[in-house]
């Protein structure tokens, strides 16, 4: 078995990321859609057909003619070594209407193991299995199913899950080769320009309606030889057996990755999807200029650092950034930090960014602003009443700061 990894198996992305096949893609977008509305409307009619004609070769080709006007282009390769005896068809898994390609070159029946029941079941060409639960119970009806004479073939897709058919083949799951000691392998070869075949996750309803926009999508169908599994064969080893028969002919790679690994790939990586956003809870709202709408504009964050640094230049940038990470406001993160003068200082101490002439002029700036500081109350009542007086010394330093930073001359009486 290859090493092929799980991430080769799926396309994630619906369009390609060559840039010339991008802007083809956008040349080709207007036409696509009006492409889609028509088809949309012959698919009703193709639907109508198919439930009108009873089951023949004389429905089996007007509804295939009608799904070439659909772009669904259907081609078959060694037709004569399709046995009419065998009533077990094992194909690989590439969209979600393989087995519907299959149905328009010879009568065969898919169960519905999963999904929805009723009409959509019905409407989508599978057949129903009834009150049926676990994968035993569904064995032995398909395996009465396949010995009861007059029934068409099954036809099952032991992948159990669409593959981007470029790559590899899933791992077949067993149960399938129990039913019936022949089978005739069915290898299923799909391709289409512009955009991907299929995406994760995405469902029957929107790959029929991307199917309607690509310009066409062909499906080359090849028919191998049966085989019979022999008596000292185990079903895995048999499932094995037909899997590298399939991926010999469509020049792939067996895998041993399953349905189950692809769910876990999916989960796993809409964890490791990041976040596109951040948000930063508001602080309470500052008497003074508040910044709303904070969130996570990191620029404004470091334009509000900015201004408080500007009249509080000892204080480090990263114990500002973190505050007013905190409140939100200028005048909130400027109180909280004159009244913590303290930390402030012993944190800022630690750091050398500052020049010697701007650490003594910080030193001045301080003793400006001290007494200001100091009739600070433990209350809120004594807080609010020295506000003003806060409020004038802060504007007065930022101005004496700012007229000394631009080498402005201006009267001691005008401050």
């Amino acid at each position: 078995m290859d090493t092929t990894g799980i991430e080769d198996l799926f396309d994630f992305h619906r369009f390609p990321k060559d840039g010339l096949l991008l802007l083809l893609l956008l040349i080709y977008f207007p036409v696509g859609i009006c492409l889609m509305l028509i088809r949309i409307f012959i698919g009703v009619h193709v639907f109508l057909v198919s439930c009108a004609l009873p089951e023949s070769f004389v429905r089996r080709f007007v509804v295939r003619v009608m799904c070439s006007v659909l772009g669904m282009h259907v081609r078959q390769k060694n037709p004569r070594s399709r046995d009419r005896t065998v009533k077990l068809y094992i194909c690989n898994h590439v969209t979600k209407f393989d087995h519907n390609i299959i149905n328009l070159l010879t009568s065969c029946s898919t169960p519905q193991l999963q999904g929805s029941t009723g009409f959509t079941c019905w409407a989508r060409g599978f057949m129903e299995v009834q009150s049926v639960s676990s994968q035993e119970a569904i064995r032995e009806t398909l395996q009465r199913y396949c010995s009861t004479e007059g029934t068409p073939p099954l036809l099952l897709l032991p992948e159990e899950e669409t593959t981007n058919g470029r790559r590899g083949l899933l791992k077949f799951t067993s149960w399938p080769f129990s039913l019936t000691r022949t089978i005739q392998p069915v290898a299923l070869r799909v391709t289409r320009p512009l955009i991907a075949l299929n995406t994760l996750n995405s469902g029957w309803l929107t790959e029929l309606l991307w199917t309607f926009f690509a310009p066409c999508t062909v499906y080359q169908v090849s028919w191998l030889p049966p085989v019979s599994r022999q008596d000292s064969e185990s079903t895995q080893e048999f499932a094995n057996k037909v899997q590298e028969l399939l991926a010999c002919e469509l020049g792939l790679v067996p895998t041993t990755i399953t349905k189950a690994d692809k769910a876990e790939h999916i989960k796993r990586k809409r964890h490791m999807t990041p976040p596109t956003s951040t948000s930063v809870r508001p602080g309470p709202m500052g008497l003074g200029f508040v910044v709303p709408g904070l969130g996570a504009d990191d620029g404004r964050i470091a334009k509000m650092a900015q201004q408080v640094k500007d009249v509080l230049p000892h204080i480090p940038l990263n114990v500002i950034t973190r505050d007013l990470a905190k409140t939100n406001c200028v005048d909130t993160t400027i109180t909280n930090l004159l009244e913590n003068k303290d930390e402030s200082q012993a944190e800022a101490s630690g750091t050398s960014f500052e020049a010697p002439k701007s650490s003594s002029y910080c030193s001045t700036s301080a003793a400006t602003i001290k007494p200001a500081a100091k009739s600070f109350g433990k209350s809120p009542a004594d807080r609010h009443l020295s506000f003003q007086e806060r409020k004038e010394a802060l504007y007065n330093f930022a101005r004496r700061r700012y007229i000394e930073k631009h080498g402005l001359e201006l009267e001691d009486d005008s401050l």
